[in-house]
């Protein structure tokens, strides 16, 4: 569709946005992130999410915790612990690979990578068909609704991040065979909203400005405690 195509060009060249997110999972519950997110050289986002729902808790007392992703890598704000990798640290780091394994994380990388909203927009390219539902208002603006099903032959690299029952993030969520898509793209042919069903987890994302947002970097090397081994090695117990 003409539209559809506008409007994966336009997102792609915008770069970033402000943007409201929230991820459904069996095991999590709705956990709701806001702030940055960036796509220009690989997905990359800065946002909040409340630390209870994440089950932060007990290595973050705050009511909120910051989450960074950049360059491949989780970084959660947390508050220095008085041993472990986390001793003195006020971020902890997990690379991309301890969820969704190596070649999943591989997927993330680059401008073309999976994960970011224009990511999201070019597969609909391959998507078997595409309904046009028509004109809805949504956070008070008028859009058009379309929805789309990418199968797990044409997910791309959506396939190595998402459609893994063997990492942990397939484990949460059985894996994805396709990826159920719904967009709601508004006047200035950008997307207002997007949903897209991975397994059982849904991520629904709701823009709030398209552009000029600050750069996303990691947070210093010397404040960072790296967990990443920590969770393979549970990760490969519980699997085996």
């Amino acid at each position: 569709m003409a539209a559809l195509a506008r409007a994966t060009d336009r997102t792609e060249n915008v770069g970033s946005a402000e943007v409201r997110t929230t991820t459904e999972m069996p095991a999590t519950g709705p956990v709701s992130m806001n702030g940055t997110y960036s796509w220009g050289h690989g997905l990359a986002f800065d946002v909040e999410m409340d630390t209870k729902a994440v089950r932060m808790q007990q290595v973050h007392a705050a009511a909120k915790t910051r989450m960074v992703f950049v360059d491949g890598a989780y970084y959660y704000e947390v508050d220095p612990q008085p041993s472990g990798p986390l001793k003195g640290k006020h971020w902890m780091r997990i690379d991309a690979s301890a969820v969704f394994g190596d070649k999943g994380a591989q997927a993330f990388q680059g401008s073309s990578g999976a994960g970011s909203p224009a990511a999201s927009m070019r597969a609909l390219k391959y998507a078997s068909n595409v309904d046009d539902l028509g004109k809805e208002t949504v956070d008070g603006q008028s859009t058009t609704h379309y929805r789309a099903v990418v199968d797990k032959a044409h997910m791309g690299k959506f396939k190595d991040a998402y459609g893994d029952r063997n990492n942990a993030f397939g484990s949460m969520t059985g894996g994805s065979e396709s990826i159920t898509m719904d967009i709601w793209v508004g006047g200035k042919d950008l997307p207002v909203r997007m949903k897209q069903r991975f397994g059982s987890a849904v991520v629904t994302m709701d823009f709030e400005k398209f552009g000029a947002t600050a750069a996303i970097k990691a947070p210093p090397a010397a404040q960072t405690g790296d967990v990443t081994e920590q969770l393979k090695k549970s990760a490969a117990r519980q699997q085996g």
